[in-house]
C-alpha cells in the first residue's frame, strides 16, 4: 500500500469514527437532553448530518466515477473492482435498508408511545397529589399555629422561653418565635445552629397575617438540591389576640417554621420534574423524531460508505497482485527485465508475484549473458573487421553460391577495382577478373578432387594478372581455404615488389657474372683489332683501307661500350658497405649542386635548404652519388621543356607529438613524371625511360638508401582538385631517421612539411 492509499485510509477511518462517535453521543443524550435542547440545536445538528452525508455521498460518487472510468479505459482489474464494489454495496445496502425501515417504524411508534394520553394523565394526577399533600401540610401548620396563638392569648401572661420551647416540641416545629409588629424577633427558640435568631418574616407575609389572622406558605423549593438537603420549609405566622401581651404597643405574632418531610418533598419534586420534562418533550416531539430519523439515515449512509470502502479495499487487495503481474508482463513484453515488485503477503497470489519476479530476474540474467556474448561476438567481429581493413593483403569471402560476401579495402587497393560494388555477385561477373576467377575456382575444385601433397583444406598458388591493356602485370600470391557452410576464403597479396626484389637480386648475380665472364675477353678483342689495323692499314689503299679503319673503330667503340656496361654492373653488384659518419646534409647538397652551376645560373635548378638541421649518420661518397643521380635524372627529365626546372629541398620531419624524428631530402621537377610501369619497378635494374642508359641509377639509389636505413619514395605531382591523370612532374624523397646528435627543440610549424 502506497503512502497516498495509507493517508486515504487514515482520513476515512477518522471520518467514520468521528461520525460514529457523534451519532452515538446524539443517541445517548436523546432521552436525557435538557429542555429545549433539540429546538436550540436542531439546525446545526441537521446541517451537520447533511454535511457528513454530502461528504460521504461525494466520496462514494468519486469512487464510483473512478471505477466507471477505469472500466471504460479497459484497465486490467477494473471490472473485478466494479463487481466487488457492487456486491459489497449490495450486501451493506439491503440489510441497512431493512434495519432502517424497522428502526424508522420503531422510532415513530416509540416516540408516540412516550407521549400517550394515559401517561400524561398519570403524570398530571401525580403532580396534583403532590400539590394536595404539600397544601395539606401548609394548612395543617397554619391551623396549629393559630390554635397555639389562641392558647397563648388566653393565658394572659407574656410567653416565656420555656413556654415557646414546650410549644415547639408539641408542634414538632423547627423553630418558634415571637415576632414584633415591625418584623423583629422578640423571642425565639429552636432553629439552625448557624444563626442565633430565625429568619425575619417578609413584610407581605406580615400584612397577610394581620389581615387574615394567620398565614402559612411553603418556602425553599426554588433550588431542588438545597430543598432535598433540608432547606424546604413551611412558615406559619399568626396574630396573638389580647392587649395584655402588648409590651410596648403594637401587634405581636407567633411564627412557627417546620421542615417539609424529606420523602414527601422528594416524591413531589420527582413528580413535578417528570411532569415538566414530559411537557418539554411533548413540545420537542417533532424535533426528536427528526433527530432520530436523521441519525438513522446517516448511519445507513455510513454503512453503505463502509461497505463500498471495504469493497474497494478488498478489491484492491485481490486485484493488486493481478495488476502487478499484468504490468510486469507488459514491461517484459516491452523488453524491461528489471526486478519487478513483489506483493508482501504469504498467500498464493504473493507467491505468484515472487515467482514472476524470480523469473524476470532469471530472464534478465540470461539476457545479460546473451548481451555479453553478443558484445563479445561483436567485439570479435569488429576486431576481425579492423584487422581485415588494415591488412595489406586482400581478403574476399564467398558464400555457398560463389557470390562475393565480404571484401576488405586491401583487395580493392591491390586489384584497383570497386569490388564492394559487386557484393552479392560472382567474381567472374567482373570483366577484368573473369579469367582469374575461373583459375581460382579451378584451383578450389582441384583441392576438393585431387589435393596436392601438403594441402589440407587450403591451397596456395601464384597468378599473374593484367587488368587492362598496357598496364603492368600484377603477380599475386593467392591462398584459398574452405569455410563452414560451403563458404570459401581467398587471401591474396601483391608480390610484384618481392618479384622485383628477386629480379634485383638476379640482376646483381648477372652483373657479377658479366663482370667476371665478359670483361676479360674484351681487352684481347680490342688489342687484336688495333693490331690488325696497325699491320694491315699500310698495306691497303683506298676503299679497303677506309673499311679497315671503320671496322676497327667500330670494334674498339663497341668494346669500350661493353667495358662501360660491365663496369656499371660491377659497381651495382659490388657496391661496398656504407661507412656511416656524422655529416651535414645541407653541405653535401651544396657541394653536389656546385657541379651544376650552369643549370643554376639558367634558373633550371635551385635549392631550398632548411636551416639548423642536425647531423645525420651517412656515407659521404655514397650519398654524393645518390644526390648526383637524382639531380641528373631530374635535369634529363626536363631537358626538352623550355620552362623546366628542378628543385632540391631539405626539411625536418616531426611525429604527432611534435618531436623531431628525422630529415627529408626531396628532389622534384616539372617534367612528364614517372610512367606506371616505372613506379612499379623503378628500383629494378635496367628499368628506365631514357633512350640511353642501363637503368641502374634508381636501383643504386635504393641500395644506398637501404644501407643508410632511409626510405625512398617515388611519386607524381598532381594539380589539386583535378583528375589524377594530370601530372605536374615527378618527385623523389629520401627520409633519414639516423641522427648524429639529439634533436633541437624546434616547433613543427617552423619547417616546411612537404610530402
Amino acid at each position: 500500500m502506497n503512502k497516498a492509499a495509507r493517508w486515504a485510509w487514515l482520513v476515512s477511518l477518522v471520518v467514520v469514527t468521528g461520525a460514529g462517535g457523534v451519532l452515538a453521543f446524539l443517541l445517548s443524550i436523546g432521552a436525557t437532553a435538557p429542555r429545549g435542547f433539540f429546538e436550540r440545536h436542531y439546525v446545526w445538528l441537521f446541517w451537520l448530518n447533511v454535511t457528513v452525508a454530502t461528504v460521504l455521498v461525494l466520496v462514494i460518487g468519486a469512487a464510483a466515477l473512478r471505477l466507471v472510468l477505469r472500466v471504460r479505459r479497459g484497465k486490467f482489474g477494473s471490472r473485478l473492482l466494479l463487481k466487488l464494489a457492487g456486491i459489497f454495496a449490495l450486501v451493506g445496502l439491503v440489510p441497512g435498508l431493512l434495519i432502517y425501515t424497522v428502526s424508522y417504524q420503531f422510532v415513530n411508534r416509540s416516540i408516540e408511545s412516550w407521549f400517550d394520553v394515559r401517561l400524561a394523565g398519570a403524570l398530571e394526577a401525580g403532580l396534583n397529589l403532590g400539590r394536595v399533600t404539600l397544601d395539606g401540610l401548609v394548612d395543617e401548620l397554619a391551623n396549629k399555629t393559630r390554635d397555639a396563638a389562641d392558647r397563648l392569648g388566653e393565658a394572659g401572661a407574656a410567653p416565656q422561653t420555656l413556654t415557646l420551647e414546650r410549644l415547639r416540641e408539641q408542634m414538632l416545629a423547627r423553630s418558634v418565635a415571637l415576632v414584633g409588629s415591625n418584623g423583629q424577633i422578640l423571642l425565639a427558640v429552636g432553629g439552625d445552629t448557624s444563626s442565633l435568631t430565625p429568619d425575619r418574616p417578609s413584610a407581605s407575609l406580615m400584612r397577610q397575617a394581620r389581615s387574615a389572622g394567620v398565614i402559612s406558605q411553603l418556602e425553599g423549593l426554588e433550588d431542588e438540591t438545597q430543598a432535598l438537603q433540608g432547606q424546604a420549609r413551611i412558615r406559619a405566622l399568626a396574630l396573638l389576640p389580647g392587649s395584655q401581651l402588648q409590651l410596648g404597643g403594637g401587634d405581636r405574632y407567633l411564627m412557627v417554621v417546620q421542615r417539609v418531610p424529606a420523602q414527601v418533598l422528594a416524591n413531589a419534586l420527582a413528580v413535578q420534574t417528570a411532569s415538566s420534562e414530559y411537557q418539554q418533550r411533548a413540545l420537542e416531539r417533532d424535533g426528536l423524531r427528526r433527530m432520530y430519523l436523521g441519525t438513522l439515515t446517516l448511519v445507513l449512509i455510513l454503512a453503505v460508505f463502509a461497505a463500498l470502502l471495504l469493497a474497494v479495499t478488498l478489491g484492491n487487495q485481490l486485484a493488486r497482485p493481478l495488476l502487478l503481474l499484468a504490468d510486469g508482463m507488459r514491461q517484459v513484453a516491452k523488453g524491461d527485465l528489471t526486478r519487478k515488485p513483489v506483493l508482501a503477503s504469504r498467500d498464493e497470489l504473493g507467491g505468484l508475484t515472487r515467482s514472476f519476479a524470480d523469473m524476470t530476474d532469471q530472464l534478465a540474467d540470461a539476457r545479460a549473458l546473451v548481451e555479453r556474448s553478443v558484445a563479445q561476438l561483436e567485439s570479435a567481429r569488429t576486431n576481425l573487421q579492423t584487422i581485415l581493413d588494415n591488412l595489406t593483403a586482400g581478403v574476399i569471402v564467398f558464400d555457398s553460391r560463389h557470390a562475393i560476401e565480404t571484401v576488405n579495402p586491401g583487395a580493392t587497393r591491390i586489384l584497383r577495382l570497386p569490388l564492394s560494388a559487386y557484393q552479392g555477385r560472382r567474381l567472374e561477373d567482373i570483366p577484368e577478373l573473369e579469367a582469374f576467377a575461373h583459375a581460382v575456382w579451378q584451383r578450389f575444385d582441384q583441392l576438393s578432387d585431387a589435393p596436392e601433397a601438403g594441402e589440407r583444406g587450403h591451397w596456395q598458388d601464384a597468378f599473374e594478372l593484367q587488368l587492362q591493356e598496357g598496364q603492368d602485370t600484377l603477380t599475386l600470391l593467392v591462398r584459398g581455404a574452405y569455410l563452414p557452410q560451403d563458404g570459401r576464403l581467398m587471401v591474396f597479396d601483391d608480390i610484384s615488389e618481392v618479384v622485383s626484389a628477386q629480379r634485383s637480386q638476379a640482376w646483381s648475380e648477372v652483373a657479377r657474372r658479366l663482370a667476371h665472364e665478359i670483361k676479360n675477353p674484351l681487352t684481347p678483342i680490342q688489342l687484336s683489332a688495333e693490331r690488325l689495323q696497325h699491320k694491315l692499314e699500310a698495306k691497303l689503299e683506298g676503299a679497303d683501307q677506309a673499311m679497315l679503319v671503320r671496322s676497327v673503330g667500330t670494334i674498339v667503340n663497341q668494346v669500350q661500350a661493353m667495358k662501360q656496361l660491365v663496369n656499371e654492373f660491377r659497381d651495382y653488384a659490388r657496391l661496398p658497405s656504407a661507412k656511416l659518419t656524422a655529416l651535414d646534409i645541407n653541405a653535401l647538397v651544396s657541394e653536389v649542386l656546385g657541379l651544376y652551376a650552369p643549370a643554376q645560373e639558367a634558373g633550371r635548378l635551385h635549392a631550398e635548404l632548411a636551416a639548423e638541421l642536425p647531423l645525420i649518420m651517412g656515407d659521404t661518397s655514397q650519398l654524393r652519388q645518390v644526390i648526383h643521380n637524382l639531380v641528373q635524372n631530374a635535369l634529363d627529365a626536363v631537358s626538352d621543356r623550355p620552362d623546366g626546372h628542378v628543385q632540391v629541398r631539405t626539411q625536418k620531419s616531426f611525429n604527432d607529438a611534435g618531436e623531431l624524428r628525422g630529415l627529408r631530402l626531396i628532389v622534384s621537377d616539372n617534367g612528364p613524371g614517372f610512367a606506371d610501369k616505372v613506379l612499379k619497378r623503378a628500383f629494378e635494374p635496367y628499368v628506365t625511360t631514357k633512350s640511353k642508359g642501363t637503368g641502374l641509377g634508381l636501383a643504386v639509389v635504393k641500395k644506398i638508401a637501404d644501407e643508410h636505413g632511409a626510405r625512398v619514395r617515388l611519386s607524381n605531382l598532381h594539380p589539386p582538385g583535378e583528375d589524377a591523370t594530370a601530372t605536374l612532374g615527378a618527385q623523389v624523397s629520401l627520409s633519414f631517421s639516423k641522427l648524429a646528435t639529439a634533436p633541437s627543440p624546434t616547433e613543427p610549424g617552423e619547417a616546411n612539411r612537404a610530402a
